[in-house]
């Protein structure tokens, strides 16, 4: 779920022709990302995602069309001109970019459009997003085994459910290993200013937080956290390259395999709208290894990541808390409905902040 306010990019100049649910020779795949692709982040991770299906298809794909940097006011623009320049399939990465693909694929019904985190469909626009709150209750688990000031700092984007919720596992995570620990959260308001995230992590560090967790895309915090000797997650992609001493794991998305998935049933002449949740289980998510932590932490943490994966355990396990002390929970569920996850807009109980309206 993306809404990045930065500079729009042009469209490169396709070749192919729009076509619908038929079979097709060759596909020509494009992509629209809210960030850069050297990001390292999220964007980064979709734009690895494209090379590697372009790699599994081969020649059976033109996947050699992005547009990066694209802000959700120029959506439609950028959407609409890689309908119209000969794209079968357009993926269009932000949640920002929810209703402009909705918009665009009514004027070309015979382009396939993917929406990324979004919930709206239409018979030629699919959506898909990843469990990513999964990996961030393995996250909360390690750092409240790796803490020692009880003091961990956490550095938030923008007030929307794949956050939130993802502040919540985290919270449920945290929990289960030190109940003592308590999350400061920072709102930046951005999905990515290395500037803005590394005086987010000073700031935090500064408050005595030892450890650092993100949902924002630079590997700036982590790269603040190893100056500073403590310790931090990345998010999207391994940035352990960025911070080799800090990073405990790395939240990533694993994208590629459902790229080359939906690419290949427009080749074949079978894509149809569909919605797509997955997750660890999927490999949709990944944590990255496990690093910096003592052999006891490692084994808690992918004891519970394979926990995970299987379904043996859910991060929203009834009964789930809200701050009031209410059971969100339907009676009869064993955990929280995928629909009250998707639309989370309040937080568990531990928390001690309040969602920004």
């Amino acid at each position: 779920m993306r809404a990045m306010l930065m500079g729009a990019a042009a469209a490169a100049l396709a070749i192919a022709t729009a076509g619908g649910a038929q079979a097709a020779d060759k596909v020509k795949a494009c992509w629209v990302y809210t960030g850069p692709v050297g990001d390292f982040g999220y964007s980064y991770q979709h734009d690895q995602g494209r090379l590697f299906a372009a790699k599994a298809l081969g020649d059976k794909v033109d996947a050699a069309t992005f547009v990066e940097n694209v802000p959700d006011s120029d959506a439609e623009r950028a959407i609409e001109q890689l309908a119209r320049s000969g794209c079968n399939i357009v993926f269009t990465t932000s949640f920002g970019f929810m209703d402009p693909t909705i918009k665009v694929a009514k004027k070309f019904p015979k382009v396939m459009f993917e929406h990324a985190t979004g919930y709206k469909r239409a018979p030629n626009v699919s959506t898909y997003a990843a469990k990513f709150y999964e990996g961030r209750y393995v996250m909360g688990q390690i750092a409240g085994k790796m803490t020692k000031s009880n003091t961990i700092g956490y550095i938030v984007s923008f007030p929307i459910p794949e956050v939130v919720s993802g502040i919540d596992a985290f919270e449920r995570g945290l929990a289960t290993t030190n109940p003592n620990a308590k999350i400061k959260i920072v709102w930046v308001n951005t999905w990515f200013d290395p500037g803005k995230e590394a005086d987010a992590a000073k700031a935090l560090i500064a408050q005595g937080a030892d450890i650092l967790t993100q949902h924002t895309d630079s590997a700036a915090p982590l790269q603040e956290a190893e100056k500073a000797g403590v310790l931090g997650f990345g998010q999207s992609s391994d940035m352990m390259k960025f911070a080799p001493k800090a990073q405990l794991t790395a939240n990533t998305d694993n994208w590629g395999p459902y790229y080359a998935q939906r690419i290949q049933a427009v080749i074949d002449g079978t894509w149809k709208s569909e919605d797509t949740w997955d997750g660890i289980g999927k490999g949709m998510v990944v944590l990255a290894p496990f690093a910096n932590m003592p052999d006891d932490v490692k084994a808690m943490a992918e004891k519970t990541t394979a926990a995970i994966g299987s379904g043996a355990l859910h991060p929203f396990a009834c009964p789930v808390l809200d701050q009031d002390g209410k059971d969100r929970c339907k009676p009869g569920d064993k955990a929280l409905a995928d629909g009250d996850i998707l639309s989370m807009n309040w937080y568990v109980k531990g928390i001690d902040d309040k969602v920004p309206q």
